[in-house]
């Protein structure tokens, strides 16, 4: 929300309070910026959203403070908000280790976790340890076997990444 002061006010008609917040009606634009003048007070509108739009009488220099405060305040909410603030903001992604030559019984509940995360609308990072190239091919599939029996929650965002330590996929939800 912008706080405008002085000059910067456009509209033709105000309505003004005065410094001590008493309603002194509505006054055209010249009007109200001569009353500042002559007491010594800046003329600052706080609010667009309204025909004539408010204006207050406050103090010289208060209105520029009072701006800051304002700009500090509406970025202090959209920090508080709990919404990304744009690409940059990283949201929470939970990582699931598994082993290439994983139990039967550990890899059921795995799969459970890993389900549970993704229909809560949660990603969820795929990753299978290999203890060299040899298990690579194993790790490699125990991740497609993942993918297929998650494919009615989740959707991988990007390919099966191999390295010589393992395999990794995020899975975002549907």
């Amino acid at each position: 929300m912008a706080v405008l002061i002085n000059e910067q006010i456009k509209a033709s008609e105000v309505v003004l309070t005065g410094l001590h917040g008493e309603n002194l009606g509505v006054f055209s634009r010249e009007e109200a910026l001569s009353m500042a003048r002559t007491q010594g007070l800046d003329l600052v509108c706080t609010s667009l959203m309204s025909s004539p739009p408010p204006c207050s009488l406050v103090a010289k220099g208060k209105g520029k403070a009072l701006s800051q405060q304002k700009k500090a305040a509406a970025g202090k909410a959209k920090a508080d908000s709990g919404k990304p603030a744009g690409k940059n903001a990283k949201e929470k992604v939970k990582e699931l280790r598994f082993t290439a030559h994983i139990e039967e019984h550990d890899y059921d509940t795995k799969l459970r976790q890993a389900d549970k995360h993704l229909r809560s609308g949660k990603p969820v990072q795929l990753v299978v340890r290999a203890s060299g190239a040899k298990e690579a091919a194993a790790a490699k599939a125990v991740l497609e076997r993942l993918l297929a029996d998650l494919k009615e929650t989740g959707v991988k965002e990007t390919g099966i990444q191999t390295s010589g330590k393992g395999s990794q996929v995020k899975v975002n939800p549907r």
